[in-house]
């Protein structure tokens, strides 16, 4: 599963990092001094930036290292639907535990913008969490194949540039949280916010 490979994923570009530093720190030194290099200490490269507050309707744009390579999403947060604590006790095999929460599904829309076609199932759907006035919630797995308009990611076995899917993702929170939040990142990245008020 895509889960367990996070650790590993997160430990590649450290080491990267600290094979292109050690490169540099050996051998001559001729360039040191050169002007390009004195620029680049002054003046670094600015980083990519990604994340940050979303407004309704607005999209980000995201790369995703899918089974057949890497591939572009333009990301949509559409909704979250908000339960009742009656339907969440009902959910759980435990009600017990859910005393005075709800659950959240949030529907997102993924497009294909850029990248190798799929054709077994996807793990774009991954970057997303659910957060109730700004706290993390619990996610409730497989609680959201079910919800209308939702589709299982690991059934798509075809996607290709400029089709779209909705992917959903159900977390319980408190039933009194005020907003609602759904979050996307890139691995490694910030994440996107959108805020949707629990009236």
């Amino acid at each position: 599963m895509p889960h367990h490979t996070t650790a590993l994923r997160l430990v590649a570009p450290v080491a990267v990092l600290a094979l292109s530093l050690t490169a540099c720190g050996g051998g001559d030194n001729a360039d040191a001094k050169s002007p390009a290099t004195e620029k680049a200490k002054v003046f670094p490269s600015p980083e990519p930036t990604s994340g940050g507050a979303m407004k309704a309707g607005e999209s980000a744009t995201g790369k995703v290292e899918e089974d057949p390579g890497k591939v572009t999403y333009e990301i949509l947060a559409q909704k979250v639907d908000v339960g009742t604590e009656a339907e969440a006790a009902k959910a759980v095999s435990e009600p017990d535990k859910v005393k005075g929460k709800v659950l959240a599904t949030a529907y997102l829309k993924y497009t294909h913008k850029s990248g190798p076609a799929l054709t077994d199932g996807a793990d774009v759907h991954d970057g997303t969490t659910v957060f109730a006035d700004g706290q993390r919630g619990t996610v409730l797995i497989g609680a959201s194949e079910d919800a209308a308009g939702c589709e299982d990611p690991y059934d798509v076995d075809s996607w290709k540039q400029g089709e779209s899917h909705v992917f959903c993702e159900t977390y319980v929170i408190p039933a009194n949280a005020k907003n609602v939040e759904v979050h996307w990142s890139e691995e490694d990245g910030e994440p996107y916010i959108w805020k949707f008020p629990n009236a």
